[in-house]
């Protein structure tokens, strides 16, 4: 098969266009996500019940189940219940619930590996639980695990691909289009192929300068 330039650079505009609904849903997602992990983590730890097991249960059941069969069931089952959402916004809201039952759980992590003697420390000093967290404990358990939430930010991107099956005009929705109204799939699915590769990399660059810019704060 022949590599066909003038098509290449033609399509590539509106390859672009796809590429910025691909960030702005995983960004959105990724936001979404990290609020929500945390959420989630602070419900499991809490001494309530009535919070911990619905929040265990929730992130059980979601790890449990394809991200795709959760982004049908947003997609086509919520309109049943009365809750309408447009493609982008139910990709944007389905990333963020299936990943936030990842990232809870290595905000959980964070959190246990805070050494005891600092939460003692809090309670010895009169910290309300919100404040332990807010001055204490979190400062401590956020920056070790930046490069986890961060590698769920590529996996974002590369999943995002699934948001086409709710006819999200993403990349991979666009390339799909584009190559069935010529026949020609090699250009607009290498070009998208290459889109990923540059967004991965600098969502890497980012990762690894906010890591590195936190790291004196991990070791004082």
């Amino acid at each position: 098969m022949i590599w066909d330039w003038d098509y290449a650079w033609e399509i590539l505009p509106r390859l672009g266009e796809a590429a910025v609904v691909t960030i702005q849903a995983t960004i959105g997602g990724y936001f979404l996500a990290l609020i929500g992990g945390l959420v989630l983590a602070l419900m499991r730890r809490s001494p309530i019940r009535a919070l911990a097991w619905p929040a265990a249960g929730l992130v059980e059941f979601v790890r449990s189940t394809p991200l795709l069969v959760q982004l049908f069931f947003l997609f086509f089952g919520l309109p049943e219940l009365g809750i309408r959402l447009s493609p982008f916004e139910t990709g944007v809201v389905g990333l963020g619930l299936h990943f936030s039952t990842y990232t809870s759980e290595v905000y959980r992590a964070g959190i246990d590996g805070v050494p005891r003697g600092q939460w003692e420390a809090a309670k010895a000093l009169n910290f309300s639980t919100y404040r332990r967290y807010r001055a204490v404990v979190l400062p401590q358990a956020i920056p070790p695990i930046v490069p986890v939430l961060g590698n769920y930010l590529l996996t974002m991107f590369k999943d995002s691909t699934l948001l086409s099956a709710i006819a999200v005009r993403e990349l991979l929705q666009a390339a799909k289009i584009m190559g069935s109204d010529n026949f020609q799939y090699m250009e607009p699915l290498t070009i998208i192929g290459a889109f990923f590769i540059v967004m991965s990399v600098v969502s890497a660059t980012g990762i690894s300068w906010l890591e590195r810019k936190l790291k004196p704060r991990r070791s004082a």
